[in-house]
């Protein structure tokens, strides 16, 4: 079955027109997306957007032999014009089965927002999903039977569709995912291609024809990250959208409770109310023996809060006991951690602070403190495949 992408952009394209914004002022050339529409073996058209017959064209492939046009979502604003010799476009209830003169069977597949999902057959037997935007699969059986060969989806407005999708077996690790409705809430150029392979997903030029159930590379979905940066730089948030897509994600929160402080319990409820409802939450900075355990994907946050816990396991705050046996067993405590980074088989996502670029602090506490986290980084860092720096929101590739 081949499937070409006419466009791979919002319902409004990307760039939004009249939009000022930074995405959409660098989205030329390439980099522009008309609203997406998907033809499938010249016989099937997935949404009706303007200029199908040019976009076809474009791609070296022509609208005449289309026998179906079906819509996913409602379009705003004027009716578009109709193409002459295409039939009427219409949506499905769902649950319909059409079967086409082509051979194709396409089944209506109920979403969770306005719209409708289509699982195309191949006359071969090669099983498509393609998703409208903001909207996920509702009403999943608890297991499918096999998963499909492709899924073509709103992967950056709506990663829980993903997320579903794999918890049911529905898309599996050969399962190609395809992100279409980018929009100007996406990041751009190489931003994108990282945060889309974090997912195992990927972006496509608008005109690009792919073979469905064709053998490709899987991405590479790396088994350790860890995410530095400073206050307030957005690493936390950098980190848990590289885990969005994941049906089971454990969030390992090392800084506990903290009775009486308003403005802490705060800063955890907001942290709490972003992440998935699937995800579940471990406090405790027992980092080694989850490690070492098999399960889901975790999502550590963060290495300056459980280094702290561990200098003060072994009093390294104290002058004298850091000087006869606290730096011993600081040194001993994180290399058990490092171990067991190293030898882990889950997928690790952590987080921590940088530090060492601003005023040196006042006390040799805090400067035993800064250069031990600056140890703990470089030594966690050197068990990671990837390393990011967030600054300012945006992510820098230090490795990987």
């Amino acid at each position: 079955m081949e499937l070409t992408l006419l466009g791979t952009g919002a319902p409004d394209g990307l760039p939004r027109p009249e939009c000022p914004c930074a995405v959409c002022a660098s989205a030329r050339g390439a980099l522009a997306r008309a609203a997406t529409a998907l033809l499938v073996d010249d016989a099937l058209l997935l949404d009706l957007t303007p200029g199908a017959v040019f976009a076809a064209a474009r791609s070296g492939h022509s609208l005449t032999a289309v026998r179906q046009v079906l819509l996913t979502h409602p379009h705003d604003g004027p009716a578009l014009e109709l193409p002459a010799g295409l039939p009427p476009a219409g949506r499905v209830p769902d649950g319909q089965v059409l079967t086409l003169i082509s051979g194709h069977r396409v089944r209506a597949v109920a979403m969770d927002a306005p719209g409708t999902g289509y699982e195309v057959m191949s006359p071969e037997g090669e099983r498509l999903l393609y998703l409208p935007p903001m909207a996920a699969p509702s009403g999943l059986a608890d297991r499918v039977a096999e998963p499909y060969d492709m899924v073509v989806g709103d992967v950056i407005g709506r990663p829980d569709a993903v997320a579903r999708l794999r918890a049911v077996g529905a898309a599996g690790p050969t399962t190609e995912v395809i992100a279409v409705h980018l929009d100007h809430d996406a990041p751009p150029g190489d931003a994108l291609d990282r945060r889309l392979a974090a997912a195992g997903a990927r972006a496509v030029p608008d005109g690009t024809t792919l073979v469905v159930g064709e053998y490709h590379a899987v991405p590479d979905v790396p088994r350790r990250t860890l995410v530095t940066g400073g206050a307030r730089s957005g690493k936390s948030l950098e980190a848990e959208q590289r885990l969005e897509t994941f049906p089971e994600v454990v969030y390992v929160a090392t800084g506990g409770r903290r009775d009486g402080d308003g403005e802490w319990a705060a800063r955890v409820g907001l942290h709490r109310e972003r992440r998935p409802a699937a995800w579940r939450t471990e406090e405790t900075c027992e980092l080694a023996e989850l490690l070492a355990s098999d399960g889901p994907p975790l999502l550590i946050d963060c290495l300056s809060l459980w280094l702290t816990d561990a200098m003060d396991r072994v009093g390294a705050w104290d002058d004298a006991t850091w000087a006869g046996s606290g730096e011993e067993a600081l040194r001993k405590r994180v290399a058990e951690l490092v171990r067991a980074v190293r030898r882990t088989r889950r997928t690790v996502v952590a987080v921590t602070n940088e530090v060492g670029s601003g005023v040196v602090p006042a006390t040799a506490a805090g400067r035993r403190f800064r250069d031990e986290l600056g140890r703990l980084n470089a030594a966690f860092a050197a068990e990671c495949e990837h390393v990011l720096m967030v600054v300012a929101g945006q992510a820098l590739v230090l490795r990987g």
